[in-house]
């Protein structure tokens, strides 16, 4: 399949070095990675064949990757996606948060309705990511795993309390499109992780921890949305997928 007529999520699953220019580009692979990459780049103004020239001469110069999470095990993908990107943000949530307090305490002054957004929509997006994590971990995930194993089995799909998986996964994809909103409102209220002349330290490693947020966020949402939930849907959709 031509570049042109794939998705910007079916794309960035082939390759770290693809996501790599998509992020260059600013193309949203995550909570827009069911959009077609043709109709992205054209809205943007960019030369769809220069893009795609440029992902795929990267691809062939770039090393193979050390994990290939489109056709790894679902229960692998799941166990990467908790110890690498829900840990991370379990310590760098609060931390963040902790710093961005401080930073409203000491120079809320200099502009307070910004300040006081910003402490907001971060605040509101920590807790619903915090809820988010468990309700994956707790129901989701152990779900998504059941399935893999019956069918690795040869069994029918074990009943689950939500019924189909899309439901639950729907749901899941709400909560990224929400993260999103408040990712960009954070890049938009900080002016692009630029600091002001009277930022201190503190100041500096807030914009520091907020980019690096993004950037954990960005992948971690693109690794369920455009590679585990597809594949589990699909899981239930094969012929041999029935419940009992």
């Amino acid at each position: 399949m031509e570049m042109q007529s794939r998705t910007v999520g079916e794309i960035a699953a082939s390759s770290e070095t693809a996501i790599r220019i998509l992020e260059q580009y600013g193309i949203d692979y995550c909570c827009g990675g069911n959009r077609l990459f043709e109709e992205v780049c054209r809205e943007k103004g960019l030369s769809v064949a220069a893009v795609a020239g440029e992902i795929a001469s990267a691809a062939v110069a770039a090393p193979a990757q050390s994990e290939n999470w489109s056709n790894a095990p679902l229960r692998e993908l799941i166990r990467h996606i908790v110890s690498t990107h829900h840990e991370y943000l379990k310590l760098e949530l609060p931390r963040v948060g902790q710093r961005l307090r401080k930073v409203v305490q000491v120079h809320g002054e200099n502009d307070p309705a910004a300040f006081r957004e910003l402490e907001a929509v971060y605040e509101e997006m920590w807790q619903e990511l915090d809820m988010h994590m468990h309700k994956e971990e707790m129901m989701l995930f152990p779900a998504i795993e059941r399935y893999e194993a019956a069918v690795n089995r040869g069994l029918p799909l074990p009943p689950a309390p939500f019924g189909s998986i899309g439901n639950p996964i729907g749901v899941m994809e709400a909560e990224h499109e929400s993260a999103g909103r408040a990712l960009q409102r954070i890049r938009e209220l900080t002016l692009n992780y630029q600091a002001p002349a009277y930022a201190c330290s503190t100041y500096i490693a807030m914009l520091d921890g907020l980019r690096a947020l993004e950037g954990d966020l960005h992948i971690h949402i693109h690794l369920e949305n455009n590679i585990l939930f597809p594949r589990a849907v699909a899981i239930e959709k094969q012929p041999n997928g029935r419940k009992n």
